[in-house]
């Protein structure tokens, strides 16, 4: 098993046909989809839940997006597990918490304030291990496979989310959400399974430190370099604020043509992922970081002018390719950290990344009520790209080739 994953790391992999055919980046990957399914239709079911119980469009928003916040609290204190333990069990973990929520919430008469407490389980749990994943991808493939195997995870996560809410939607004609609860934790458990059976087991990060301290230490010195810390920033700020332009697309352009600007903003990511992960060499990669970051928000300043859905359809498509500009700051991000901290640093990245676009979003609603939903956008895509362009020095310290003194503790481990 030893020498098969030290084969797998001395090839090349730039296609979809070579990263597939590394076997334990296809357990990951089916993992990564019945896990996302799972989740999609769970929350689906919790929503309605929730929406039946206490008839509150703000509570069953909270059920069925709010978790992620919690990943708050363990990012500040329990993160470090996604490093000091063995990837593949800190992976099965999310996935196992999932099954006992589903399973709970399965109960018919739950009074719906337990089931927000139950909702906290795996998002806490799953906040100390959520590094674990780009740990076990970095392991697998080669460095030059890393972009191609991040963006098919990311495809996987953002198809398989769309079906399951559709297959969620479609059962909940036909069964209660209790019978979705126990479809969604016998996924769970199915990908847990996978996980563990399909990946062998690496070695954990040897720590005479408690995990509080450790994952405080670690936060501290990620968010305190001069060198990861405008990475964390270029992927929560930029992208966190044009977040905040997607979650006016309703009143900006009515439910009927709002779908056909999310769908569109869909597909451009879709499409810059498969762009810059499959067909751009890696020696030329990242210098396409910076055009693709200001391409996120440049297509947005067109709405100030208020223009038509079709233009704005075109617009939100083509701004979003620049989403794939978070790939390659992840790519940076390997590069710049050492193998003890790696899954940390994921995790911190991941936990930020979703505070960012409920800060963006939240942002979008409050100045949208003075300005008005045009304008409001244009502002943030102003906005966004002013943070681009002031992070863009301190960016230059973890371009490949650059010497990065006083980043050894970040490189060596802790």
């Amino acid at each position: 098993m030893e020498i098969a994953g030290q084969l797998s790391h001395s090839r090349d992999v730039r296609t979809y046909r070579e990263i597939f055919a590394l076997p334990e980046f296809r357990v990951l990957f089916l993992a990564r989809c019945v896990t996302t399914t799972a989740v999609a239709t769970g929350s689906l079911a919790l929503g309605a839940t929730t929406y039946a119980g206490t008839g509150s469009p703000v509570l069953t928003a909270l059920a069925m997006f709010g978790g992620p916040l919690i990943t708050l609290l363990g990012s500040a204190t329990v993160l470090s597990v996604s490093d000091t333990m063995g990837p593949r069990r800190a992976s099965t973990i999310m996935p196992a918490a999932y099954v006992v929520a589903f399973a709970v919430q399965a109960l018919p008469d739950l009074a719906w304030g337990w089931r927000f407490v139950i909702l906290a389980l795996p998002h806490l749990v799953g906040s100390a291990t959520s590094g674990a994943t780009m740990r076990l991808l970095h392991e697998i493939v080669p460095a030059d496979g890393f972009v191609l195997g991040r963006a098919s995870l990311n495809i996987a996560a953002g198809v398989m989310q769309v079906a399951g809410y559709g297959l969620g939607g479609l059962l909940l004609v036909w069964f209660s959400p209790t019978v979705l609860f126990l479809i969604a934790a016998g996924s769970a458990a199915a990908a847990t399974l996978i996980l563990r059976f399909g990946i062998r087991e690496r070695a954990g990060v040897t720590s005479g430190k408690g995990v509080v301290e450790r994952t405080r230490e670690v936060n501290r010195a990620l968010l305190g370099s001069p060198v990861t810390r405008p990475l964390y920033l270029a992927m929560w700020v930029p992208n966190g604020l044009i977040v905040g332009c997607e979650a006016l697309f309703v009143p900006y352009a009515g439910q009927s043509s709002a779908g056909y600007l999310f769908a569109a903003t869909a597909a451009g990511m879709l499409l810059g992922d498969v762009v810059v992960g499959r067909f751009v060499p890696p020696a030329h990669r990242d210098r396409l970081a910076g055009p693709l970051r200001l391409l996120l928000a440049a297509p947005y300043l067109g709405f100030w002018l208020a223009p038509a859905p079709a233009v704005a359809v075109v617009l939100g498509f083509v701004a979003s390719a620049g989403y794939a500009a978070s790939l390659l700051w992840q790519e940076r991000l390997v590069g710049v950290t050492g193998a003890a901290i790696r899954g940390q640093a994921f995790g911190l990245c991941s936990t930020g990344t979703m505070v960012g676009q409920a800060v963006g979003a939240g942002l979008g609603g409050v100045l949208a009520v003075p300005l008005g939903a045009p304008h409001a956008m244009g502002l943030l895509a102003v906005l966004s790209l002013a943070v681009s362009v002031a992070l863009t020095p301190g960016l230059r310290r973890s371009a490949p080739g650059h010497d990065r003194q006083g980043s050894s503790a970040l490189m060596s481990g802790f």
